[in-house]
């Protein structure tokens, strides 16, 4: 798949949680509860301070969640041995955005605020429903009130630190980039079709289920099966009796491209044609009933989608193109805030110029064009 991805380069992470990526039928899996935290057991101490600046360890411990939430969205984990040096990095990331807030004026705030209102849009549309993208939260240990604070925070900074560095991207830049890279912006052919699972897993240990109980579930899949050829409201019958979290509040519908659902469904899915249900067919998460709604065919994405991400991307390479003036900026507002660390465990030694831990971009991920 060759969608232009654009990669956030002031240092890969954000510390709002990654949300809204809904998971394809091959990732289905019912939400896990978030862990207790640390400040709910403990004294929420102040772990640095300065002038304008406070972090606190529950601030911490929730960046630390969201920062690991999204690693685990992305199907990776954070090795043991590298928790300590990104829990100083986070601290970093969160003293630097306390500082750019101080330096934000009014115009910046009412950028930063209108960047996370769109921001904030896309991850609902993507949710598919305010009731799946505050349980996605939920299942990180925030709420969508929270989030969009944290993103208006993160996107505000960000326009300060802009401003700050000179950084500025013209339209000509825009559709110089787009013209030139023609490859990146190809979108594969697609379909967009919805489905009803059945699960054959235990929702708490995830194994298989018992060989009567696969029984019962395959009936049951045979019964909506008769009941959605004979006309019967597809994506209804998806909001009620579907167990793929990922897509029952949306009628169990997706939009993919070959690569990103398991084998069987994604032959099953390609194969049919508009408005025609499948069989049932098996996959190793239980029993799918798939209807095609449309096929999208490959094309190159349009300009005017993808503009704004094209914006970010170069915004974020004349970024590293001042990296040094970027890091002595952010030195210096920590030297003159007076910033100092108050747990021995979060101090760190000094990096390499090219290890200085950076400011985080703004939340939501990184954005990729669509045709959506």
């Amino acid at each position: 798949m060759k969608y232009f991805a654009v990669f956030l380069a002031l240092g890969g992470l954000a510390l709002t949680p990654v949300v809204a990526a809904t998971p394809a039928p091959a990732e289905a899996a019912p939400v896990a509860k978030a862990a207790p935290k640390e400040s709910d057991l403990f004294p929420d101490v102040i772990v640095a301070k300065g002038k304008g600046v406070e972090v606190k360890r529950s601030q911490l411990d929730d960046a630390m969640v969201s920062i690991k939430s999204t690693f685990a969205a992305r199907g990776q984990d954070i090795p043991p041995e590298e928790s300590s040096r990104l829990e100083q990095q986070i601290l970093d990331r969160l003293i630097q955005i306390q500082l750019l807030l101080l330096k934000a004026t009014d115009s910046d705030k009412a950028v930063g605020k209108e960047t996370c209102a769109k921001r904030m849009e896309a991850i609902k549309t993507r949710a598919g429903s305010d009731e799946v993208l505050a349980r996605q939260l939920k299942s990180v240990g925030t709420t969508p009130e929270e989030l969009q604070s944290k993103m208006a925070e993160e996107s505000t900074a960000q326009v300060v630190l802009e401003r700050e560095l000179k950084i500025n991207v013209a339209a000509a830049d825009v559709k110089k980039f787009y013209d030139e890279n023609p490859a990146k912006f190809e979108q594969p052919e697609m379909v967009r079709a919805s489905h009803i699972l059945l699960s054959t897993k235990d929702p708490e240990t995830k194994k298989d289920l018992l060989e009567d109980q696969k029984a019962a579930k395959r009936k049951t899949a045979e019964e909506l099966l008769k009941r959605a050829r004979a006309g019967e409201d597809f994506a209804k019958l998806a909001r009620e009796y579907s167990e793929d979290p990922g897509s029952k509040d949306k009628g169990g519908e997706y939009q993919f491209a070959r690569g990103q659902m398991v084998p069987e469904f994604e032959t099953a899915a390609f194969s049919l044609k508009t408005n025609e249900i499948s069989d049932i067919v098996t996959t190793q998460f239980g029993y799918h009933i798939i209807k095609l709604s449309e096929k999208i065919p490959a094309k190159k994405v349009e300009l005017a989608t993808v503009s704004s991400e094209v914006r970010e991307y170069l915004k974020q390479q004349q970024m590293q193109q001042h990296q040094k003036d970027l890091q002595d900026y952010l030195e210096r507002l920590k030297k003159d805030s007076g910033v100092e660390i108050l747990d021995d465990r979060l101090k760190h030694k000094e990096t390499a110029a090219d290890e200085t831990p950076r400011l985080i971009p703004p939340a939501g991920g990184s954005p990729k064009p669509s045709a959506n």
